[in-house]
């Protein structure tokens, strides 16, 4: 396993921005985009440690699927306890169907996964 790798083949990349702040992905195997960071953060620290809180917290947050802003597809995101975006799908969906269960399985996801990321610093 290299590091940076979970037991699914995950990894999470912390990105710099145009405008210089920080968000994290969450990058399957396949190189598909499974999640985002919901905010942007101020320096590569903090972004850090925002994923690791999404990790220890994961089973506290709420969220769900919603429709897209343009109405024309569907999302799903995790709130954290003051109700800001967490972590984002990576894309938009057509189906309800199909966005609940990557949903689901980002959930799974992290349940399985958390206590290696947060612990162990795995990026």
């Amino acid at each position: 396993m290299t590091k940076g790798t979970g037991v699914s083949g995950t990894r999470c990349l912390v990105d710099i921005r145009s405008d210089g702040r920080y968000g994290w992905r969450l990058v399957a195997q396949n190189g598909r985009v499974v999640a985002r960071s919901g905010q942007c953060f101020a320096d590569h620290a903090a972004c850090r440690a925002a994923f690791a809180a999404l990790c220890a917290e994961h089973a506290t947050l709420g969220g769900g699927v919603q429709h897209t802003a343009g109405g024309n597809g569907w999302v799903w995101l995790l709130r954290d306890a003051d109700g800001r975006a967490a972590a984002l799908s990576g894309r938009a969906y057509e189906r309800h169907s199909t966005c609940r269960s990557a949903y689901d399985r980002f959930r799974a996801l992290l349940a399985a996964e958390a206590a290696r990321w947060s612990s162990t610093g795995l990026w």
